[in-house]
């Protein structure tokens, strides 16, 4: 559910010797030509960096019903994605997996796996009785900036 990760663009900074100017040029380039190339050095010390992998619906799914059966703890899809992939390279290198998200924000995924409704934690169960509070705002940053600083506790 997220397009453009943070993430990715720091990796992209780091990559290309922590030039914001260059890196801001290569998302501008991302967004209007939905490309972007990598020099052969940033290409070659990513790949020394980082393996990749993928894990369908199906074997997402497989994976959350496998480790709660084995451990009771329930994945969220995020997480399980990231503990597959980590399966098929845990013989390249020793693989620590850390959840991404909560199960309870993908409640029907891990109904559908495990058979099991994940609740809220303790901490958000009473969130749908809270007070919902919105401000709306004009679409300016000086308008945006001036909440948030007469905001800051």
């Amino acid at each position: 559910d997220i397009q453009i990760s943070s993430n990715f663009e720091r990796l992209l900074f780091d990559l290309h010797g922590r030039n914001g100017a260059a890196i801001h040029d290569k998302m501008n380039k991302l967004r209007s030509e939905k490309k972007l190339t990598l020099s052969a050095e940033a290409y070659a010390q990513f790949k020394q960096e980082f393996a990749a992998g993928s894990a369908d619906d199906t074997a997402t799914l497989a994976t959350i019903k496998a480790v709660h059966a084995k451990t009771g703890e329930l994945l969220d899809p995020h997480t399980a994605v990231g503990y597959a992939v980590a399966l098929k390279h845990k013989a390249q290198a020793p693989m620590i997996v850390l959840a991404t998200a909560h199960p309870a924000k993908f409640p029907d995924a891990v109904k559908k796996a495990t058979g099991a409704h994940p609740g809220l934690p303790a901490y958000l169960a009473d969130l749908f009785n809270r007070p919902e509070r919105v401000k709306p705002l004009p679409n300016d940053k000086n308008s945006v900036q001036s909440f948030i600083e007469s905001h800051i506790k």
